[in-house]
């Protein structure tokens, strides 16, 4: 269970009040298969991590799928990439899988993409305190990045003692959406300290990614 998970509960509850939301909030898998998906508009994988086993079995994961292609939305936080132990077909949704990543530190990201709801409140430039994951190549044709992070800003050998790849390049995405399968798909690799869901502007970036994932609204095609 990744640490930040709480935080990142009481931060999409928070949305949820100030929006007139309806959240459910469960560490329980099962919810997907149970029929109350058809309610939803959208599904946050808040830091869930498949690296080390599938976090879904047979039956959850075909539930999903149903729910994408009936329309629905899902959004990604950060860990949710860590989904090498799942079917190629979450692989594809989320849009890329994690590799590996230096240890947390101060980068400078550039908001590459204004028009969608996650970023069109960002400044140009942002300085962040993060895990910068570093990332396979696409899983799908139609992933479009919104944010980039500046290799040059931090230090890409930082990491935890081993040969990792842990850097990408001079193009170095970290939050992209999609229309997927009949549905949408917003992911942020951003939300790896826990004190980043009580800030404004990350808490904005996440309220965006469910708005339009759960809408399909809001992107600025100008």
């Amino acid at each position: 269970v990744h640490t930040t998970q709480k935080a990142g509960v009481q931060m999409i509850e928070e949305l949820g009040e100030k929006n007139n939301w309806e959240v459910v909030s469960t560490n329980d898998p099962a919810i997907l298969s149970s029929g109350k998906l058809l309610s939803f508009d959208v599904v946050v994988f808040n830091n869930n991590c498949g690296n080390k086993g599938p976090i879904m079995d047979a039956l959850q994961h075909q539930s999903l799928q149903q729910f994408i292609r009936n329309g629905g939305g899902f959004v990604g936080i950060h860990q949710s990439s860590a989904n090498n132990s799942q079917e190629l077909w979450f692989q594809q949704l989320v849009g890329r899988s994690l590799i590996y990543h230096p240890e947390e530190q101060t980068a400078v990201m550039h908001v590459i993409d204004k028009t969608h709801p996650s970023t069109m409140h960002l400044p140009d430039r942002w300085i962040w305190t993060d895990e910068w994951y570093c990332y396979t190549e696409p899983f799908t044709e139609n992933l479009k990045d919104l944010i980039t992070v500046d290799e040059k800003t931090y230090d890409t050998e930082r990491k935890f003692g081993n040969d990792r790849q842990t850097a990408m390049g001079k193009y170095h995405p970290i939050a992209w959406y999609q229309e997927f399968d009949g549905g949408r798909s917003f992911y942020t690799t951003l939300g790896h300290m826990e004190e980043s869901y009580n800030d404004s502007l990350f808490m904005d970036h996440i309220y965006g990614g469910i708005y339009w994932a759960a809408t399909g609204l809001g992107i600025d095609k100008k």
